[in-house]
């Protein structure tokens, strides 16, 4: 992979650890019940994503 493609992977994946942090914060303040459940889901997606993609950055 040429480094400007693990560039934008690498801002990808930072871009959704991100992105995770804001929903898991949204979800904890704002929501309740299964709402507040399918926000953490989809939250603890993103930072896997992330990570993924980061791992896939550095190697």
């Amino acid at each position: 992979m040429d480094p400007m493609t693990k560039m934008w992977v690498s801002f990808l994946g930072i871009g959704l650890m991100v992105l995770a942090a804001v929903v898991i914060t949204f979800a904890r303040l704002k929501t309740k019940g299964w709402v507040r459940l399918v926000l953490s889901l989809a939250a603890f997606a993103m930072l896997l994503f992330g990570l993924v993609y980061g791992m896939v950055a550095i190697v």
